[in-house]
């Protein structure tokens, strides 16, 4: 005896046992299924190798998109924008920044005095009622009980004080202005009727001016940081100048060699993992084949990935036509591929990993800095045409993109109608066996029944 019981499409299962033929129909077909459904197989496979592909191009897209972004800002004005640089003999002393047209050269500042702040030191005295303490026209109220503490937090939290509150030991309150410069008379005022500050006496300071000279020159500001000392540039006093002057270098303007490089540097480390990338896929062999299609997902020799390769790699090599031969690659600016060392090559120029040398741009961009703008404007240009080629919309990835895409649709559609008619064949099939099942039993049972009239006429025989 045995069973069959399997799901039909679009209804309820469907089951028959007590076989009378003594076959194994459930066996018999699946066995036959298992044969109709090697086209489904074999298509399914493919359709997982087609996804598995365009995976792998959707992801190269995105690094050739990511390196075209950043090769574009080699094309923009504000990547060569020119700036001056200035140095000072003792930074923490004095420190200088430059603001726009500073006159070139050397300055010799002296510090003889930092501006400060006016200070006036109370002693405080928690109240024992409300009151209201009035500082530099602002009004502060007090509950009974109150500690200095609490006192300097109101001031400090007040955005339209005029004076800052530091505590310190013993329940002192020193108040200071919020502004450094010269100060004269009572430049903090307070009112207290309820006593809560006692003035200490001697202890009020006034607010200085700072006072300097530039190159002999006497000058003085209300503030540490000084922006009419030198035009164009801003000095930031940080202490007096008891052993000498320091000296102010300002540099003629020149191409922004530190942002520059930083582009530069970025732009390899995306050229070099995206080259890196390519090259992986292009030399990653497939997995062995399966029911006639590849088994693994691979772009082992794809000669399009090729093409764009090598065209990445001219760029960075190949002079630019029209422009003067000792300015007509990056690699004269400070890029190039790892070199070969003892006549065998490294990974790195195998795969065309590239490198910049700082020094070597920078003396560059000192030299000839018309020539390297326009050389990297130009170069620019070409490598962003040959990756928009590749990576834009419409453009040879992106082609490929979308055709896995229209092929994994009609692949699905085909994998869908062969999956229904393969059930309709399922149902055929296990209906075709039930009636069999049907004639054989109805057979056996007329066979057993002749049988048995034979029996009976051979016992009351003649």
């Amino acid at each position: 005896m045995s069973s069959l019981s399997v799901n039909a499409t679009g209804g309820s299962p469907i089951s028959f046992s007590g076989l009378a033929s003594g076959l194994n129909t459930s066996q018999i077909i699946s066995a036959l299924l298992a044969v109709e459904r090697q086209p489904i197989t074999r298509l399914t496979t493919q359709q997982e190798a087609l996804q598995g592909q365009q995976t792998l191009l959707q992801g190269l897209q995105s690094k050739v998109q990511q390196l075209e972004f950043a090769v574009s800002e080699f094309s923009l004005p504000s990547a060569f924008e020119t700036s001056q640089t200035v140095t000072s003999s003792e930074p923490l002393r004095v420190s200088a920044a430059t603001t726009a047209g500073a006159g070139v050269g050397g300055y010799e500042v002296e510090v003889t005095q930092l501006a400060n702040s006016a200070q006036r030191t109370y002693a405080f005295t928690s109240p024992a009622a409300e009151e209201v303490i009035t500082i530099g026209g602002r009004a502060y109220t007090l509950k009974a009980g109150a500690n200095a503490k609490e006192l300097a937090g109101k001031i400090n939290s007040d955005s339209s004080a005029t004076v800052y509150a530091a505590v310190t030991e013993g329940e002192t309150l020193v108040l200071s202005s919020r502004a450094t410069g010269a100060t004269s008379g009572e430049s903090i005022t307070v009112s207290d009727p309820g006593g809560a500050l006692s003035e200490k006496a001697g202890t009020a300071k006034e607010g200085k001016n700072a006072e300097f000279k530039v190159d002999g020159v006497a000058g003085t500001a209300t503030s540490n940081t000084v922006t009419n000392a030198i035009a164009g540039v801003t000095l930031t006093l940080g202490g007096v100048t008891a052993t000498g002057p320091v000296t102010i270098d300002v540099q003629p303007p020149g191409l922004g060699v530190s942002s520059v490089e930083a582009k530069l540097q970025s732009f390899v480390s995306l050229y070099n993992s995206t080259v890196e990338e390519i090259h992986k896929q292009l030399t990653t062999k497939p997995a062995a084949s399966q029911n006639g299609v590849a088994a693994g997902v691979s772009l082992f020799g794809d000669r399009e990935l090729s093409s764009l390769l090598n065209s990445m790699r001219q760029t960075m090599y190949e002079p630019i036509v029209g422009l003067a031969p000792e300015m007509a690659s990056p690699f004269d600016i400070g890029l190039s591929t790892g070199g070969a060392t003892g006549g065998v090559s490294t990974r790195s120029s195998i795969e065309a990993q590239l490198k910049l040398d700082p020094t070597k741009l920078a003396s560059t961009l000192q030299a000839n800095p018309a020539g390297a703008k326009l050389m990297l404007e130009q170069w620019s240009k070409n490598l962003q045409g040959i990756l928009n080629r590749a990576a834009e919309p419409g453009g040879t990835i992106d082609s490929r993109i979308t055709g896995d895409g229209t092929q994994i649709g009609q692949l699905k559609t085909r994998i869908n109608t062969m999956n229904e008619m393969l059930a309709v064949r399922q149902k055929a099939l296990q209906a075709t066996y039930s009636q069999l099942e049907g004639v054989l039993s109805k057979n056996s049972a007329q066979s057993s029944w002749l049988t048995s009239q034979s029996e009976q006429l051979t016992k009351f025989g003649p």
